[in-house]
């Protein structure tokens, strides 16, 4: 590496650690001329992926287009920034593992089965966009399979007992107090 000081090419690596989500390195250097200290980051060179749109035209993938595409769905919701960064992340490592040229349908599929799992409101408003509700009774639709689908906090409560020490406690409280009052005694 040459520093941006002093133009030398020696320098040392004096901390080197992992991003948080593990696709790059972050390394501190030290030049071994000046001693100025900068930081560098090491990333996989990825191959250029490409959409291809509906009207068949080939244009470069944009990250940045797809995150803005996702915030907006999720305007004024309570998802938070790191939730939509994850979301961006696994969608872009699922498209960079199938290949150099995607579809632009695949891409919108991915983000609404994503997005259908986070947040329903801002699913339907996704859909609304992505596939071009032209009137009311098309959101009636979707929200009525969003409706015919099992929400899995729903499920859980009723498959699964509660787990918490007082969460346990409770139950058995309720239990006891619900036996008291069948025979009785009050």
């Amino acid at each position: 590496m040459r520093c941006p000081k002093c133009g030398s090419r020696d320098d040392k690596v004096i901390d080197s650690r992992q991003s948080r989500d593990g696709s790059s390195i972050r390394r501190r250097r030290q030049c071994l001329k000046c001693k100025y200290r900068y930081t560098t980051y090491e990333e996989i060179e990825r191959s250029d992926l490409r959409v291809i749109k509906t009207n068949r035209t080939h244009e470069p993938f944009d990250r940045r287009k797809l995150a803005a595409s996702i915030a907006k769905a999720f305007e004024k919701r309570s998802a938070s920034l790191l939730t939509l960064e994850d979301m961006v992340d696994e969608i872009v490592h699922e498209l960079e593992t199938g290949g150099r040229e995607v579809p632009s349908s695949v891409i919108g599929a991915r983000v609404l089965e994503k997005l259908r799992g986070i947040d329903e409101v801002a699913y339907l408003r996704y859909a609304s966009v992505y596939q071009r509700f032209h009137d009311v009774d098309q959101f009636v639709d979707a929200i009525h399979t969003l409706g015919r689908r099992i929400k899995p906090n729903a499920l859980q409560s009723e498959l699964f007992p509660p787990e918490t020490p007082k969460e346990n406690a409770n139950a058995a409280r309720r239990s006891r107090e619900r036996a008291i009052k069948g025979h009785g005694r009050v």
